[in-house]
C-alpha cells in the first residue's frame, strides 16, 4: 500500500526535527496556546474558557479553535502551538514523523461518534468494494476506514479513496458526489442528512482502537511541569462543573459545535468522557501502552508511517496523578 501520512504533519514535522520551527508559544506574560477542534470530547475547553476555569488554576492559556482537525496537528507539530487534542493515533503519526510529543491526559474514547457512512444500498463495508469512499487522509476517520476495510477482508486498494478535509468529504458525501465516507461528529450530522444514508461502521465497533489525549510540547512537559498541571486540573474542574450545570454545558459547547443542542444531546452516547479514576488507571495499567503499541503496528502496516514510533516518553503520568481527588 502507498504511503498515507499525512502529508502537512509530514513537513511540519520534519522542520521541527531540523530546528528550524520553534519548540513553543509560550508568550511574555507566560500564557501558553492550547489548540483543540470540532470533538465532542474537546468541547470542554470551550466550557473552561468561558467559565474562566483556567485562571481559578492559575494559569493563562491562549484557546485556539481550529476549523481544521489537520490544522491543529501541524500546529503542535511545528511548535505553533503549545498544546492540543488529539488522537492518539494521529501523534503517534507525529511522532513517527519525528515530533516530541507527549500524553498527559486522556480526555475521551470514541465510542460511536467516528462513523462510516454509506449511501442508500450499500449497508456493509464489503459492499464498499469498487465504490469511492472520502476521508481525511492520514487522519483518525481514514484509520477507522483501514480497520473497517479489514475486518472486512478488504485493503484501500478495493476502494477508490478520494482525500479531503472533513468537513469536506462530509459536504461531498451530502452532495452524492461519492458513496461513503468517513467523518467524526459533528460532521457526521451533515452526511447523515443525505436520504437513505446509513452508518455501516462506527467507532463502538472497535472498542478502545481511537482514544483522545491532550497532547503538549515534551518542552513544555519539561521546563514548565506547573503549566500542565494546571491545564490538566483545569480540565476535570471543567468535568465537574459540566455536571453540575449540564444545560448551560450543553448550551456552550452545541455553540462552538455549531450545532442544535438536541443534536449535541445525541452525541452523548459515542464519546465516553474519562473520569480523572478512569485516567489513572489509563497510565498505571499499562493500557495506554497496550493501545498504543497496538496502533503503531497497524499504522506501519497499512502505510500510515514509515516506521513505528518510539513510545519512549510518550505518557507522562505524573499530572493526573497530581490532581486532588
Amino acid at each position: 500500500m502507498t504511503r498515507r501520512l499525512l502529508l502537512a504533519v509530514l513537513l511540519a514535522v520534519t522542520c521541527t526535527a531540523c530546528g528550524g520551527a520553534p519548540s513553543g508559544t509560550s508568550a511574555a506574560d507566560g500564557a501558553v496556546t492550547l489548540g483543540f477542534s470540532a470533538w465532542p470530547g474537546w468541547f470542554p475547553w470551550q466550557v473552561a474558557e468561558e467559565k474562566g476555569l483556567f485562571a481559578r488554576n492559575g494559569v493563562k492559556v491562549n484557546l485556539k479553535y481550529f476549523d481544521s482537525y489537520t490544522d491543529s496537528l501541524t500546529a503542535l507539530a511545528t511548535g505553533a502551538v503549545d498544546a492540543n487534542s488529539q488522537t492518539l493515533n494521529d501523534t503517534l503519526a507525529s511522532v513517527s514523523g519525528g515530533a516530541e510529543q507527549t500524553v498527559v491526559l486522556v480526555n475521551d474514547n470514541s465510542t460511536g461518534n467516528d462513523q462510516i457512512i454509506a449511501r442508500a444500498g450499500i449497508t456493509s463495508v464489503a459492499q464498499l468494494k469498487g465504490r469511492t469512499v472520502a476521508a481525511e487522509q492520514g487522519t483518525v476517520d481514514h484509520y477507522l476506514l483501514l480497520l473497517a476495510l479489514d475486518k472486512a477482508g478488504l485493503t484501500e486498494k478495493d476502494v477508490t479513496f478520494k482525500p479531503l478535509p472533513t468537513d469536506a468529504a462530509a459536504a461531498a458525501f451530502k452532495a452524492g458526489q461519492v458513496d461513503a465516507v468517513g467523518v467524526f461528529a459533528p460532521f457526521t450530522t451533515t452526511a447523515l442528512e443525505l436520504p437513505g444514508s446509513t452508518a455501516i461502521a462506527t467507532s463502538k465497533d472497535f472498542p478502545g482502537a481511537i482514544p483522545d489525549h491532550l497532547v503538549v510540547a515534551r518542552e513544555l512537559a519539561t521546563s514548565r511541569p506547573e503549566v500542565v498541571q494546571g491545564l490538566v486540573k483545569t480540565w476535570f474542574d471543567t468535568l465537574a462543573w459540566m455536571r453540575e450545570n449540564p444545560a448551560e454545558a450543553r448550551t456552550i459547547m452545541a455553540r462552538r459545535a455549531g450545532v442544535s443542542e438536541q443534536a449535541y444531546a445525541d452525541y452523548d452516547a459515542g464519546t465516553t468522557i474519562f473520569t480523572l479514576e478512569q485516567n489513572r488507571e489509563a497510565f498505571a495499567s499499562g493500557d495506554l501502552e497496550r493501545q498504543a503499541k497496538e496502533i503503531a503496528a497497524f499504522l506501519t502496516t497499512a502505510g500510515l508511517a514509515d516506521t513505528e514510533p518510539s513510545l519512549d516518553g510518550l505518557f507522562d503520568p505524573r499530572f493526573v496523578q497530581g490532581v486532588s481527588s
